[in-house]
């Protein structure tokens, strides 16, 4: 590139106003996030409706995790090829086509190809977005422009639940699909109106890392099948599970390997050089873990215990994103005067204490309760997204914001995802302990069991049973209770459990540089 050019390149600004390039771009990425939750309520009605077990619907959620992990790694590399806007085009206008054909879908074979394609198309969308605003916003002001980001990362995994519980029971199944249609449509021409690739964003030619691209596939592919389909094929008893967890470990090792030695990598794995990059996308990593594996922890708690409808599930999540979005411009303010590390430290402590509070469920917990629990849960989120996005950023340098953007979303969404499918199966695995255990002191001979079974009978026949009914009711009686307790401690172990890894990320924060710089121009990040 000729001085001329750098002096351009140097000088670039986007013609429309970045603030509008902004929010477009972000709706096309809360579209995507959105798209990776809120089909967790929709299961069983989708398992019912095509003729499917629950277990075999659940590959609609698989195909499309693992799709949008692996693209999420190699989107900057398709970025550069094609021109990051006309990729950031195609990949929205294949999203909204993809997601329209998922409702059409009349099988669950259909249902699944269309949801690998649209995890393979969506996996372009954050990556991009981020580079976009990267690119758009200058540093001393991309702390606002993060808050923006901050909205659509946290509230999406958060509204998922939500819009899918409302939209199944009042709708269909197949309006969680329909849904991204018009503002995939609407995105599509605001992209092409305002979004323009600066001078050093253009099309240019790569060679093909065939190496890369098979073992990226391989590695995130395979550790993403382990996870999600361990707990339902008993883990390593299952020689599917062992080899996929084989092709994950494998992969994945042999990816970074070839990434360190190849003339022309995939992915350019300088990026991590950077010690506040480095640091960064492990803390987003650990933050996306907890995000999205208590989006479907308190829900599902909700409805498989307490016996909630999807909407109301759904609804126990809405008041913490609210204090999210709330709480962001605050956050804003206090980087200009606190160091940006130690903001994301007590951002860990309050996550974990949060989850150690929420570990005292009961089973006659109401819904104001929980949604305390959740807005303690969500608040924490607060002090995380921005200072971590922020700081990670702060001194990678410009020609490499793609590469980073790529693996900095991955590492959210794809952990995320993978801490989705490990959730799920240590609250199995949790109510198997604690069942055994409860198990051995429920001895008819001990005299608690024979009490509460002579209340339970006391209690149907003042309820107007006959004799034989309220002596089949109360053991009926004894065994629900007795699951529901097993219920309420495996979720109250998973809290204390998410809890301790908050409270262990906490150290590793001050890895990050202080920085007096940036925190000395992150007021005019707010305005």
């Amino acid at each position: 590139m000729s001085e001329g050019t750098n002096a351009a390149s140097g000088s670039w600004r986007p013609s429309a106003n970045p603030w509008l390039i902004a929010v477009t771009v972000t709706l096309a990425a809360f579209m995507e996030i959105l798209d990776g939750t809120i089909i967790n309520v929709a299961l069983p009605h989708i398992s019912g409706a095509l003729g499917s077990s629950y277990d075999d619907a659940t590959w609609a959620l698989t195909s499309y995790l693992v799709a949008n992990g692996i693209v999420l790694t190699i989107s900057a590399w398709f970025g550069k090829v094609l021109g990051r806007k006309r990729y950031f085009m195609i990949c929205i206008a294949m999203f909204t086509v993809c997601s329209f054909m998922c409702g059409l879908s009349t099988s669950l074979p259909m249902l699944i190809v269309f949801r690998l394609m649209q995890g393979f198309f969506g996996g372009g969308l954050q990556p991009n977005q981020q580079s976009i605003i990267l690119d758009t916003f200058p540093p001393d002001k991309r702390g606002a422009a993060f808050g923006l980001t901050a909205i659509a990362t946290i509230v999406g995994p958060i509204m998922g639940p939500l819009l899918g519980g409302y939209l199944v029971d009042n709708f269909s199944w197949r309006w969680i699909f329909y849904v991204n249609v018009p503002f995939g449509i609407l995105t599509m021409i605001g992209v092409a109106l305002l979004v323009e690739d600066p001078p050093w964003e253009r099309p240019a030619r790569q060679p093909v890392d065939v190496i890369g691209i098979a073992l990226i596939s391989l590695g995130l592919g395979g550790l993403e099948i382990m996870c999600d389909r361990g707990e339902d094929e008993d883990w390593f008893g299952s020689s599917f599970v062992t080899a996929m967890a084989v092709c994950g470990v494998a992969g994945t090792i042999g990816a970074v390997v070839w990434l360190r030695r190849a003339r022309h990598p995939l992915v350019n794995l300088d990026i991590f050089k950077d010690r506040n990059f480095a640091a960064g996308t492990f803390l987003m990593g650990m933050m996306g873990a907890v995000l999205y594996a208590s989006a479907v922890i308190v829900p599902q708690f909700a409805q498989q215990v307490l016996g909630y409808t999807a909407t109301l599930s759904g609804l126990l999540l809405a008041p913490g994103g609210t204090v999210v979005i709330l709480m962001i411009p605050v956050i804003g303010r206090m980087m200009g005067v606190v160091q940006v590390r130690a903001i994301i430290a007590t951002g860990f402590l309050v996550m974990g204490a949060s989850m150690f509070a929420s570990a005292r469920l009961t089973p006659d917990i109401d819904f104001s309760h929980l949604v305390l629990f959740r807005i303690f849960q969500t608040a924490s989120l607060g002090f995380l997204f921005v200072p971590i996005s922020t700081a990670a950023y702060s001194t990678l340098p410009r020609e490499l914001n793609a590469d980073g953007s790529a693996i900095f979303s991955m590492a959210r969404n794809y952990v995320g995802s993978l801490s989705i499918s490990l959730a799920t199966a240590t609250v199995i695995q949790a109510q198997q302990r604690q069942q055994a255990y409860l198990v051995d002191r429920m001895s008819p001979y001990r005299p608690e069991y024979q009490h509460y079974l002579a209340v339970a009978k006391q209690a149907a026949l003042d309820a107007g049973m006959s004799p034989a009914n309220a002596s089949q009711y109360a053991p009926y009686r004894l065994y629900r209770t007795f699951m529901s307790q097993v219920s309420l401690l495996a979720y109250n172990e998973v809290f204390m459990m998410i809890g301790l890894l908050a409270f262990s990320v906490v150290p590793l924060c001050f890895f990050l540089s202080p920085d007096r710089k940036r925190r000395s121009a992150a007021p005019a990040s707010i305005h």
